[in-house]
C-alpha cells in the first residue's frame, strides 16, 4: 500500500509540474507555442507495465522538453492502474477503436478484464490534450493504451496487427494528430511549417523561408 501512495504522489507531481508548464517570456512579444501530448514513458518515467521507461533519446524532443511543450501523461496510471502490472493487450486482433464502440475488450494475462481503465484513462489523456490545447500527440508505440501504428494481437504470443490502442484512436477522434516515436523527425517537421505555433525555432524557420 505504501508503495502504490508513492506511485499515486509521483503521478500528481507529474501532474502538477508538468501539465502547467509556464510559457517562455520574450521582451515585447508574446510566444505561443504549440504543446505536445506525451506518453510518460518517452519522457523518462518509470510507468511501463513492467516499471519500465521507454526514453525517447532525440534531439528534438530534448528541445521540446526544454521549451516546456511537453503535456506528461501515462493513461493507465492515471486510471489506477499499478505499476509493475500485468501485460494487457486488446482482444482479439481488434483495435481501439472496436473497444471504444464496445465492441472488444482488453485483458490482461491474468485474464482479468481492464477495458474501462483503459477507457478510462483515455479519457483522461484526452481531458489533459483538450486543457493544454494540444494539436499533437507522441505515444509508445505498441501499447494498447498509446500504440498509434502498431499493437499486440491480443494472443500474449508477442506477434503485433496494424492497429491503434485506445487512447491514441480517442485523440485522433477529436482531432489530435497522433505520432509513434519513430516518427518525432516527421512531427518537428510538422510543427516547424505549422502557422499556429509562434515560437522562437518555428519563426526563425518562417523567417528564412520568407528570405
Amino acid at each position: 500500500m505504501a508503495a502504490w501512495s508513492r506511485l499515486i504522489a509521483a503521478q500528481r507531481a507529474i501532474h502538477i509540474t508538468i501539465f502547467c508548464p509556464k510559457p517562455p517570456a520574450r521582451e515585447g512579444a508574446f510566444i505561443v507555442m504549440l504543446k505536445i501530448l506525451v506518453s510518460a514513458c518517452l519522457a523518462g518515467h518509470p510507468v511501463r507495465y513492467d516499471g519500465a521507461a521507454k526514453t525517447a533519446h532525440h534531439a528534438w524532443f530534448a528541445r521540446w522538453r526544454d521549451e516546456g511543450r511537453l503535456v506528461i501523461v501515462c493513461p493507465e496510471v492515471a486510471a489506477g492502474l499499478p505499476t509493475p502490472r500485468p501485460p494487457a493487450e486488446i482482444q482479439l486482433h481488434r483495435s481501439g477503436a472496436d473497444v471504444l464502440k464496445h465492441a472488444a475488450s482488453i485483458l490482461d494475462d491474468t485474464g482479468a478484464n481492464v477495458t474501462a481503465l483503459f477507457i478510462a484513462g483515455a479519457e483522461h489523456a484526452l481531458r489533459c490534450a483538450q486543457a493544454e490545447n494540444c494539436r499533437y500527440a507522441l505515444l509508445a508505440d505498441g501499447s494498447p493504451s498509446c500504440g498509434s501504428t502498431f499493437i499486440y494481437d491480443g494472443e500474449f504470443s508477442g506477434a503485433t496487427h496494424a492497429a491503434a490502442g485506445v487512447t491514441a484512436t480517442l485523440l485522433r477522434q477529436h482531432g489530435i494528430r497522433v505520432f509513434a516515436q519513430s516518427q518525432i523527425a516527421e512531427l518537428a517537421a510538422l510543427i516547424a511549417h505549422d502557422p499556429n505555433d509562434r515560437s522562437a525555432a518555428a519563426e526563425s524557420h518562417q523567417a528564412k523561408r520568407r528570405g
